[in-house]
């Protein structure tokens, strides 16, 4: 199974593609999409929405996963996020596509084995999944084959509850 894994934002959206086969994981590739802050916000979408599509056409994933909004201090701050979460849920759904949604915890017991892992620990476990030789950079993209690698991981259960 492939999987395309997400980490959501405007400004830097991470992505990486994961693939499984015989319970190893293998990198295939990662980066970010990158938007400008003096853009208006629905070219900035669209711009994603191509990108996340062009993903997509380029990769064949069998699904997908994301990373859930989160909000620490300012609510306001996450509306940008949530608009990109359903620009990228529409890209899979166009496609048919399962999308598995995984809040931070889930994704850091998924790959530490503890929900208060520290990010510097993910990303660690990410390079060790993937047999890399370093923490993926930046950052976004390091989240999103975290995504992925959680899928992997909940995957068989993820897809048992979209049959049901």
């Amino acid at each position: 199974m492939t999987v395309l894994g997400i980490d959501p934002g405007l400004a830097s959206l991470g992505w990486g593609v994961v693939s499984s086969s015989g319970g190893r994981h293998l990198h295939v590739a990662h980066g970010v999409v990158k938007t400008a802050a003096g853009v208006p916000q629905e070219l900035r979408l669209l711009d994603i929405f191509n990108q996340i599509v062009a993903l997509l056409e380029t990769h064949h994933p069998d699904q997908g996963s994301m990373e859930n909004l989160f909000f620490v201090k300012n609510i306001t701050s996450g509306i940008p996020v949530a608009e990109v979460r359903g620009v990228v849920q529409l890209a899979f759904a166009q496609r048919g596509l399962p999308l598995g949604q995984y809040n931070p915890t889930q994704i850091k017991l998924a790959l530490v084995g503890v929900g208060h892992a520290e990010k510097h620990q993910v990303q660690e476990m990410v390079k060790l999944l993937l047999g890399l030789p370093a923490v993926p950079k930046p950052d976004h993209a390091a989240d999103a084959l975290a995504a992925a690698i959680c899928h992997l991981h909940q995957g068989a259960g993820f897809a048992a509850q979209l049959r049901g």
